[in-house]
């Protein structure tokens, strides 16, 4: 057989393979089979045009089951790659669909797919999808600011999202716009986290202390110290984040303090973690002290360990940037 009719064949083998997994998706009687999910990474062009073939057939519940596993799966492992399926579903019928997709794409750095967002964001006929794409948009303002993108880019990016805030969009997407904006270093953008901030809606409250904790903005600290112990639940959790976000020395002994009585597994585990951000005396030992009694709770045990492993990163890395800085 000569090697062109052994990559056909190759090639039809792959499709016949996929085929099943495609059938697999169309039962809906059968579970779907969660090791099915990691095929779905590095799609092949032709493995993708089957599946887009029979996403039509697809039940909605079962399309968005499987775009929700894969974007669990992505969270877990980053070197899977579920793009090439994400993009063509930013056209689907389906507004959680169109949601789903976007979430797909959140962390992905590629700047041809502005146009596509700012398109979204600005024409997409359900405001949730416009908000899921304000989000998308803020990987690309933090790349701008890192200088990993084109500042025209940047600048058209932050402009969007600029005028979405101050138009009379759905509350969500001027949210969202907002936070997307956390990274930015414009000028007014402060003074619109300070305008959120103070709005008496405690939803706004949230979208301000979470782009306080994009900031790098340390001068933000008091509004963020101030909201650590507030009774919302969603402005303490933000506030809990932000801390650690902005690394914030000063809220150390306060987490310290909380970390002895809260009993909320979710408020505690981002206590620990804003702990680790920001690192410093008793942090290591408290944390150590708590694997210790967390020895036979397995889910506890492996959030503790993945703990202390990013507090040593914290202080590796701070203990770097005081050698820089006595080398300055």
């Amino acid at each position: 057989m000569s090697s062109g009719n052994t990559i056909k064949g190759s090639e039809m083998t792959k499709k016949i393979a996929f085929q099943i997994v495609v059938d697999a998706l169309l039962d809906d009687s059968q579970p779907f089979p969660p090791h099915y999910l990691y095929l779905f990474s590095d799609i092949e062009p032709g493995q993708l045009k089957l599946l887009l073939e029979a996403w039509p057939q697809v039940s909605p519940a079962r399309q968005l089951a499987l775009l929700a596993d894969l974007e669990e799966l992505a969270e877990e492992d980053t070197l899977l790659y579920f793009d090439d399926l994400a993009r063509p579903l930013l056209k689907d019928p389906e507004p959680q669909v169109r949601i789903q997709a976007l979430r797909l794409l959140w962390e992905c750095e590629d700047a041809r797919l502005v146009p596509t967002f700012l398109e979204i964001l600005t024409e997409d006929s359900d405001s949730n999808v416009r908000a899921a794409a304000a989000t998308a948009l803020g990987m690309f303002v933090y790349l701008g600011e890192i200088e990993e993108i084109a500042e025209q880019t940047l600048h058209k990016v932050e402009d969007s999202l600029l005028a979405i805030i101050h138009s009379d969009e759905a509350t969500l997407v001027r949210r969202r716009a907002l936070e997307a904006l956390g990274w930015s270093s414009r000028p007014e953008v402060s003074a619109l986290i300070e305008a959120g901030y103070a709005e008496k809606d405690a939803d706004w409250k949230v979208s301000a202390l979470f782009a306080m904790g994009r900031s790098g903005d340390e001068g933000w600290g008091k509004q963020v110290l101030s909201n650590l112990r507030n009774r919302n639940a969603a402005i303490r959790l933000e506030a809990l984040r932000a801390a650690g976000e902005l690394a914030l020395a000063s809220a150390r002994p306060i987490l310290l303090d909380m970390l002895a009585d809260e009993e909320d597994v979710e408020t505690r585990h981002e206590i620990i973690w804003a702990l680790t951000q920001i690192g410093g005396e008793k942090v290591n030992d408290r944390l150590v002290e708590l694997l210790e009694m967390a020895e036979d709770d397995e889910e506890e045990t492996e959030f503790l360990e993945e703990a202390l492993e990013n507090l040593a990163f914290t202080e590796e890395v701070s203990g770097l940037d005081l050698l820089d800085f006595e080398d300055d």
